[in-house]
């Protein structure tokens, strides 16, 4: 590929994960449920895999439940994964935390620098109003927001991507070739980005690319393939800056 970042009009973006560091956000709250059952031993990188595991087989299962239902059922699976005892209160909390997921620090101030530059998308598998909630952290107005409650399923289906693109062609006249879908998931985003033909742009926060530690995202067994990449938002924001100034 020969195009650079500035020849795009618009940024879809993941928001959990590359937005919002939702791993940090779910490692805070499963602390009631290992402080309630005094479960020192369990480390954030087994919590995050437990997790991962949970969430995509239930997203699966049930592609019509609300977020915070799925959560719930998550939390549950966790504390039955690694035998703790929970509550329903318990549950519950985790359920409403997406709320409290901070963003990343250098989120808001990249994101007001393309702005500038793209329209700004968000494709996500969150509820509406847990979105609506994080989007106070970020600092920016999205062109558009597509979220798992209003397409009645979560990605990586087909159906999200198709829903998404059919949206921005009939409300905003915007064409695949004019999208640069931007995330950090391998598993959620990018494979299917590349099944749709996008450009895609990879937020590699982890350094996964490096170290193959996969953190709250399933694995994946083959690689797909980027446009760019990039180790943060800032570092995007920097390329889009030093690209427009010459």
């Amino acid at each position: 590929m020969n195009r650079t970042l500035t020849e795009f009009s618009t940024l879809t973006f993941d928001c959990y994960g590359t937005l919002i560091d939702w791993e940090s956000g779910i490692w805070d709250a499963l602390q009631p449920l290992l402080m309630e059952n005094h479960a020192t031993g369990i480390t954030r990188e087994r919590a995050l895999s437990a997790f991962a595991k949970a969430e995509h087989r239930l997203e699966r299962e049930n592609p019509a439940m609300r977020y915070p239902d799925l959560l719930e059922s998550v939390h549950r699976e966790i504390a039955l994964h690694f035998g703790l005892a929970t509550t329903r209160p318990l549950d519950g909390r985790f359920g409403q935390s997406v709320q409290a997921w901070p963003a990343f620090p250098d989120t808001a101030d990249a994101l007001r620098v393309l702005k500038q530059h793209f329209n700004l998308v968000i494709l996500s598998n969150v509820h509406t109003a847990g979105f609506a909630a994080s989007n106070q952290k970020l600092g920016v107005e999205f062109d558009a927001v597509y979220t798992a409650e209003m397409i009645g399923s979560y990605k990586p289906s087909e159906r999200n991507f198709a829903y998404m693109l059919d949206r921005l062609d009939r409300d905003l006249g915007i064409g695949p070739e004019s999208i640069l879908h931007t995330a950090q998931s391998l598993f959620h985003d990018h494979v299917m980005a590349r099944k749709f033909g996008l450009s895609n742009c990879w937020i590699d926060r982890q350094h996964l690319n490096d170290r193959g530690n996969w953190g709250a995202t399933t694995v994946v067994a083959d690689l797909p393939e980027f446009d760019f990449l990039f180790h943060s938002m800032g570092e995007m924001a920097l390329a889009v800056q030093d690209l427009s100034s010459t």
